[in-house]
């Protein structure tokens, strides 16, 4: 009789374990659920937003878990064309927040489906703002009033799907690569050519600053030679003045001086060799100290 009790005790305690696990479930900081009967919201508690244990009927009812965080969609790159007629590659994504979990979920149900719809209405926005927009306006000026402005229309078309976008960004806004590719080689012949004018221009500077100084060389040259020639005349003149000053006033010792000097140049030490007859006059103060010849001698008769 014991046996078969224990069984049946048993299962009950198994049973009962089963349907309280089914009726437990757990929220997470980060998720709010939606409790579904039947796939329908269960009315008054079909919502939970606050974290920690939960209860729901096991078999009929079961949890969606939504993230209550920000999320991220990455929209595909396309091509737009501006208003200026630039065609432009632009890579774009939405930062979203699920607000009305119920709308979400009734409209998306999950957030797969979620991120390729608001992927398409993100690029329909992309396209619509940025063909009223020329090139400049997109890559510096207005960038980010375009992007208010996208989210903008975002959000408007976002409410009907319960969510709030947060947030809107072009990453990128390049021209195609076949276009900049063409750019890049008119840019690089633009540079070259305003290059080769500015070496042009550096090099007539360059001729015109070297004949320039070629001129100051030769003109400061001559006035240098100019000023020497007249202060070595000025000189000689002085130097004439004295030398006849000098004569004037003491022939006999000028004399002397001067063949001193003479002796001076021609009688270096070395190897000085003269062929010169002794009786010269360059040797006449060798006789007298007055350089005057030797007055003849005189005779006497006895």
């Amino acid at each position: 009789m014991k046996g078969p009790a224990t069984v049946g005790g048993i299962a009950v305690l198994i049973l009962i374990l089963v349907v309280a696990m089914a009726s437990a479930f757990t929220v997470d900081q980060t998720e709010q659920a939606i409790v579904l009967r039947f796939g329908e919201p269960v009315p008054g508690r079909g919502l939970i937003t606050t974290p920690g244990l939960h209860f729901k009927y096991p078999f009929i009812e079961n949890v969606v878990f939504l993230d209550n965080r920000i999320l991220v969609v990455e929209a595909p790159k396309q091509e737009v064309l501006a208003s200026d007629n630039n065609r432009l590659d632009v890579d774009s994504f939405l930062r979203y927040r699920i607000v009305d979990p119920l709308k979400f979920y009734q409209t998306l149900h999950s957030p797969d489906l979620a991120n390729g719809q608001l992927g398409f209405i993100l690029n329909s926005a992309v396209r619509r703002v940025l063909s009223e927009a020329n090139m400049t306006e997109i890559v510096r000026e207005k960038r980010g009033d375009l992007m208010a402005k996208i989210r903008e229309q975002v959000n408007q078309q976002g409410s009907n799907f319960g969510i709030d976008a947060v947030d809107v960004r072009i990453r990128r806004a390049d021209l195609p690569r076949q276009i900049s590719e063409k750019v890049f080689s008119r840019m690089q012949s633009e540079r070259a050519r305003e290059a080769a004018g500015y070496r042009a221009l550096g090099s007539q500077q360059a001729q015109t600053i070297r004949a320039k100084a070629d001129r100051d060389v030769v003109v400061l040259l001559g006035n240098a030679q100019q000023q020497a020639d007249q202060t070595r005349g000025a000189g000689d003149a002085e130097r004439n003045r004295i030398f006849a000053e000098a004569y004037g006033s003491d022939p006999d010792f000028f004399a002397f001086y001067r063949s001193m000097q003479a002796y001076e140049t021609g009688l270096k030490s070395g190897d000085t060799r003269m062929v010169i007859s002794p009786k010269s006059d360059f040797f006449r103060f060798f006789g007298t100290p007055n350089g005057q010849p030797a007055p003849a001698a005189t005779t006497t008769s006895r």
